[in-house]
């Protein structure tokens, strides 16, 4: 296509010379044209680099706001999971006895329940611990005064891999573990005042019972220490 023309000396029009620069309000050259081209291009390739630069900002926030409370939900779940459960308001078959005397007696003293659940007792407790032979009843009730459970077992229905059971159901403070002839239970879960007989190592009452009673107000000295005192024969730990 022929470029503007100029107008001669006698009213004729011829084109212009190479080179020359379009009259303003022509259109834009080839040069131009190409350079406006160029441009639009790199814009566009500007706005892609952004879009994808943004959408890979958004898949990285929200995977890190994903990771977060998947980890967040983790903690959660294994605080909620490790925090003792709350025990019932009342435990089935947990007898109650009241009346009992707290003194400091010296020799053998004689119980009205067996195991004993409180009463006259040694003037040194019992260090809480797991023990594989008896331990002295005068000692363990001194521990029973300071808030300690006293679980005991039938040493011939209760070995093995139910015995290993009911040793890691034992807290590390404030419980005894020990074995008890002459039990009418095979398991008999006991604190100041309060007892629980039960036919297996496998049932969740003495979860509940130690939840409920260890170190609970109802001895005459929550609270008061569990250890210094006199280790029983078989300590295990």
């Amino acid at each position: 296509m022929a470029g503007p023309q100029n107008p001669g000396k006698d009213g004729r029009t011829s084109a212009p010379e190479p080179g020359q620069r379009a009259a303003p309000g022509n259109k834009r050259t080839l040069k131009q044209q190409r350079a406006a081209d160029i441009q639009n291009k790199l814009a566009g390739f500007k706005r892609e680099h952004e879009k994808r630069r943004r959408n890979r900002l958004i898949l990285l926030i929200t995977a890190w706001t994903v990771g977060i409370a998947l980890v967040a939900g983790v903690v959660v779940f294994a605080v909620v999971s490790s925090l003792p459960k709350t025990p019932p308001a009342a435990i089935d078959g947990v007898e109650t006895f009241s009346g009992l005397s707290s003194n400091h007696v010296k020799g053998a003293v004689k119980y009205a329940q067996s195991p004993p659940v409180g009463g006259d007792h040694s003037a040194v407790p019992l260090n809480c611990a797991v023990y594989s032979e008896p331990v002295p009843n005068e000692n363990a009730v001194h521990s029973l005064e300071h808030g300690a459970v006293w679980v005991t077992y039938d040493p011939q229905a209760v070995t093995g891999t139910q015995l290993d059971t009911l040793r890691k159901d034992i807290p590390s403070t404030y419980a005894i573990l020990s074995p008890f002839s002459g039990l009418s239970s095979p398991v008999v879960a006991s604190a100041w005042g309060v007892q629980l007989k039960v036919t297996g190592v496998d049932d969740p009452r003495i979860k509940d019972f130690i939840a409920k009673y260890r170190s609970a107000k109802t001895a005459p000295e929550p609270g008061a220490p569990c250890t210094g005192g006199v280790d029983g024969p078989g300590k295990v730990k």
